[in-house]
């Protein structure tokens, strides 16, 4: 592992708790700042990932415990995703991985073949510029992508492109140490079937509950009385 990698990857490791806990309002105010410098149909993806992420993802569900206890029941990032594509990949497909990855609470590293229409560190440059924090997004040279993906504090891989490629990620995040990662593959970039589902932004969340529990203080008084009573 090239200490750049490593580097790259300690850096959006770091940022991930903050980026993640900012919450999804204001993650989605910087995406809307990031609309405003880009083409009609690319901006248009960006706002279809944000309205979708509201929709499906943002809100905490309570769900009260037995003995007082509240639980909320949340969707939360990943981690640090890595986003690449083929060359040929219209740029309002990576646009929609990166939105998606990024509304979600996930850091994001931009790994694209120099001959992309728009260069990774162009794309990072713009996101910073809106007010992403340094590690929030970075870009990668496509000639580590390998070894990128190979490291096991990646959580997971967007891809655009071809099937065959899809097939060679998922056998290499498979064979992998440590956790399973999430592969996320859309092979159409015409019609961009996965990109464009509102529910795509689910692939990039994993579901945590937080539990408040009142019952050092009194709790259910009800049910805390259950089986107290006097003996006869």
């Amino acid at each position: 592992m090239t200490t750049r990698i490593q580097t790259l990857i300690d850096s959006s490791s770091a940022a991930w708790e903050g980026w993640n806990g900012l919450g999804y309002e204001a993650r989605i105010q910087i995406l809307e700042r990031w609309t405003e410098t880009l083409a009609p149909e690319v901006r248009a993806m960006v706002d279809f990932q944000c309205r979708n992420v509201a929709e499906h993802v943002a809100e905490t569900l309570l769900m009260p415990g037995p003995t007082g206890e509240t639980n909320e029941l949340y969707c939360a990032g990943r981690g640090s995703f890595v986003v690449t594509a083929e060359s040929g990949t219209p740029l309002v497909a990576v646009a929609g991985q990166i939105a998606a990855a990024l509304v979600t609470g996930n850091t994001v590293l931009v790994c694209l073949p120099s001959d992309f229409e728009v260069s990774a560190g162009e794309l990072v440059a713009q996101l910073e510029n809106c007010g992403c924090v340094g590690g929030v997004i970075a870009a990668v040279d496509s000639d580590v992508l390998d070894e990128l993906i190979s490291h096991p504090s990646i959580a997971g891989v967007a891809y655009a492109g071809e099937l065959s490629t899809s097939q060679t990620l998922a056998r290499q995040l498979a064979a992998r140490d440590g956790l399973l990662a999430q592969l996320i593959c859309e092979t159409d970039c015409e019609s961009l079937p996965v990109i464009g589902s509102p529910t795509y932004s689910l692939r990039f969340v994993t579901e945590r509950t937080r539990t408040i529990n009142v019952t050092a203080v009194g709790g259910n008084a009800t049910l805390l009385e259950l089986g107290s009573g006097e003996e006869h």
